[in-house]
């Protein structure tokens, strides 16, 4: 069940999630127990919250939340972990911060998620180094793509290189090479297990080389590896060889108990 800091969470504490929006988050996937990346997102929660709120973040704390949040839920669950002070009001967001710590869990889809077909446009998240909630304009960005036909936006930043989608990165296949493209984004945990896993490069892609590669996917915690049909009229096979090659790579990465 949700939880704020090991208790039911009050209303009073939402609204100030809700009306405030000054926190920063993390998405693992728990299977029986264990988090593929956890020590990865653990670093991420302790690196935004000295970055957001001034402070450190006791990881020891955070594994023990997410213990209690996930104590009667099933074997496998999403769990987001969002680091605010409910009692930062919005005219003084500079006053000492003493961040709190909201699991959230919901259930794993049951079902493999098919291809997906996404728009690009020029976007650009504020501050993407941070994991944080404020998600408006990527959301308002992936309402209008699906408004429009497709199943989500991708983002192209003010530079013109290709950067992310709204809650996932990004990567292309070409020849027995995995690029993961290098414009302004989150650096995705599932992304880094990856690399790690299966290599590849990281460089800049164009909206000009997208034709030169044979397929292309997006990575994250609740999809783990999910092939891209089309960017814009761009189209690839969703059954290249490489998508099986990353799914054993991701499947063998060991998890960490939480």
């Amino acid at each position: 069940m949700q939880q704020l800091d090991g208790a039911p969470v009050t209303l009073r504490e939402m609204q100030s999630l809700a009306f405030l929006g000054l926190a920063h988050f993390t998405t693992v996937r728990v299977d029986d127990g264990r988090v593929k990346g956890l020590g990865l997102h653990l670093e991420r929660l302790a690196t935004d919250a000295r970055a957001l709120f001034d402070v450190d973040l006791d990881p020891d704390l955070v594994r023990r939340r997410i213990r209690e949040a996930i104590a009667d839920e099933p074997p496998s669950v999403i769990a987001r972990i969002t680091v605010f002070d409910p009692d930062l009001r919005l005219e003084r967001p500079g006053a000492d911060a003493h961040p709190r710590i909201l699991v959230t869990p919901r259930p794993v889809s049951a079902s493999a998620s098919p291809p997906m077909r996404v728009r690009s446009v020029r976007f650009g998240r504020q501050t993407p180094e941070i994991k944080h909630v404020g998600l408006f304009g990527a959301l308002r960005e992936r309402r209008l793509a699906q408004r429009a036909g497709f199943d989500d936006a991708v983002f192209v930043d003010e530079t013109g290189a290709l950067s992310e989608g709204p809650t996932w990165n990004l990567g292309f296949v070409a020849g027995d090479e995995i690029v993961w493209p290098d414009g302004a984004a989150l650096p995705g945990v599932t992304r880094d297990l990856l690399a790690g896993a299966a290599g590849g490069a990281s460089r800049r892609v164009e909206l000009g080389d997208l034709a030169a590669f044979e397929a292309a996917f997006i990575t994250g915690s609740g999809a783990g590896v999910r092939p891209l049909a089309a960017i814009d009229e761009v189209a690839w096979p969703a059954d290249h060889p490489v998508f099986a090659r990353l799914r054993v790579a991701y499947a063998e990465i060991e998890g960490a108990a939480v």
